[in-house]
Order: C-alpha cells, then structure tokens, then sequence
C-alpha cells in the first residue's frame, strides 16, 4: 500500500502534468473521483483545476451526491461546474446514455479552457474493462485497455488500485458516496467484478496482476504495430487491392481497420477482422455490406469505405 507522498509522485512523475495546463475532473462523488481531485490538487495545485459533477436524477441520493461535491470542491479550493443530465431516453442502454452525456458535458466545458479531462479510472477498472472486453469481443484491442491518455483524456490513476484510493480518502478524511448501482448484478461489468475476477484470483493468486501486465505489454506492442501500419496507409483513405494482397494477413487485417477507422470513429474490430479475408478477396469493381452502416467497396481494384445506402443488401 503506497503512502500518499508515493502516490503523489507517481502521478507528478507519470508524464501527465504539463506547465499550466489545466485539468477538468470528472467528480461522481465516489472515492476513486474524490482520491483523483485531491492528489490533483497536490500535483497542480488548485488555480490550474477545475472540476464537473453531472447530476443525473436518476437515483434519490442524487442531490446529496451533488452536495457532497460541492462541499468538497470547497473545501479543496476547486471551482466546480454542475451540469443537469435531464431526462434519460425511454428505452436502450442508460449507463452509455449517462457516459456520453458525461463526456458530451467533459468536453463542452474543457474546450474553452483548452484542459485536459482527468478521470479516476484505476488498475481495478483496467482489470474488469480488459476481462470483459475479451470475452465480448476478439480483438488485440481488448487485450490493450486503457491508456494514460487518449487525446485530451487522461487517467491518472490508472497504476492505483481501488483499495490505494480508499484508503488515500480514509487517511485524507475525504468522505466519499457509493454508487449502489456498482453492486447490481443486471450489469455485466459489476459481475466481472463480484464473481469473474475472485474465481481467477482463486485459480492462481496472481491472476489479476498478469492481466494487467500483459495489457501493458500489450499497449506498447500495439504502438509498434500501429506504425507498420502507418507507414503503409499514411495519410491515404484508400489502398489498392494488389498493395493489400502484398501484405502479410495480419497487417493487412490491421490496415483494413485503420481505413474504416478513418470512415467511420471506433469501428468495432471483432466485425472487421472475421470479414477481412473476404474483403481482401474482393473483385476490383465490388462491394461488401458490413456492421454498424459500413460498406467496404473496392473500384478499379482500389478499396475504399463509405455508408452502407439504405435498402442495398451484400453482392
């Protein structure tokens, strides 16, 4: 267990802080977010934070979550902005409508201040994230997890566990909300994290630290791998089928969903890489119809991407 001056220098010495950039923290109110604040406030200082609470109303302890943040960013010295979620839509997925309001929010707010977005992802969300995404879907991107920063989005508490931040609150005498939610098993991830990860803990006492070190592996070959293939895309949103067949199959494979990528933002890979073979076999004036509204389309012997018009079906 680090001692809070560890953790402090962890996160001043991770290569996030930059001179006078300021961070926007994402504040629930729950101790991961609470920890983040206050050793953001050690590691920049408060001038340089701003903080962000989304009052969703979806559950009664709502308000008093927004009360605690407020009473926390006042104690801290941080400016906070509170952002109504307003009404959830009827039906679908609630828990990504509520992360893109969040991030929606994230961003709108930090872009006048050109800040980075802090969030209080641990190595504990890192574990579940990596787990659930490899049994959801086959990809080397599952395998990567996250990373300490993605654009403006930094996590800097990504080498902490959620034992590290509840003990920093404890110590700090930082009160902190939980989310009760966090315990229901109707989602997948809370189950990761009450059953999928004892039983591998139980099958060999290090299972979750060979997860995340392999993620990390993972990570730093996944860079090596995005140059080759970069140097062979560049800034091109298209490639002739005779350069595609040249390539070995895995990199070829990797090339097909940077180009979709380039279409089409977080095209998922497990849909990409089970079609990749037929893609790279396709005619030179020819078209394959692919998930999320993705047309893989070649001409003349050059392929490209494009929106999958309505009422086409797959040729």
């Amino acid at each position: 267990m680090r001692s809070a001056e560890e953790m402090i220098a962890a996160v001043s010495g991770g290569g996030l802080p930059a001179p006078r950039r300021t961070w926007l923290v994402l504040l629930s109110g729950g101790r991961d977010s609470s920890c983040l604040l206050d050793l953001s406030v050690a590691v920049i200082g408060a001038p340089l934070l701003r903080a962000l609470h989304v009052n969703y109303g979806l559950r009664d302890t709502a308000d008093r979550d927004e009360a605690w943040c407020r009473e926390l960013c006042q104690r801290l010295g941080v400016e906070l902005t509170v952002i109504a979620a307003g009404a959830p839509p009827e039906s679908g997925n609630l828990q990504a409508w509520a992360r893109d309001v969040r991030y929606q929010a994230a961003e709108e707010t930090a872009a006048p201040l050109d800040a980075d977005i802090a969030v209080g992802h641990t190595a504990d969300d890192q574990l579940e994230t990596v787990l659930y995404r490899l049994a959801s879907s086959p990809s080397r991107r599952a395998l990567r997890g996250m990373g300490p920063r993605s654009g403006r989005l930094i996590r800097p508490l990504l080498e902490f566990t959620r034992e590290e931040t509840t003990a920093d609150c404890e110590r700090r005498n930082l009160a902190y909300v939980d989310d009760p939610t966090n315990d229901s098993p109707t989602y997948a991830r809370n189950r990761v994290r009450s059953e999928l990860i004892p039983l591998l803990n139980a099958i060999h006492p290090g299972a979750s630290r060979n997860v995340l070190a392999l993620a990390s592996v993972l990570r730093a070959e996944g860079e090596v791998l995005d140059e080759l293939v970069a140097d062979v895309v560049g800034t091109q949103t298209q490639i002739p089928l005779a350069r595609l067949r040249e390539l070995p199959t895995a990199l070829a494979r990797l090339v097909i969903q940077r180009l979709a990528d380039q279409y089409l933002a977080r095209v998922p890979a497990s849909g990409l890489a089970s079609r990749a073979e037929e893609i790279i076999a396709m005619g030179p004036n020819a078209h394959i119809d692919l998930p999320h509204g993705l047309r893989a389309t070649t001409e003349e012997g050059v392929l490209h991407f494009q929106a999958t018009p309505r009422h086409n079906h797959s040729r």
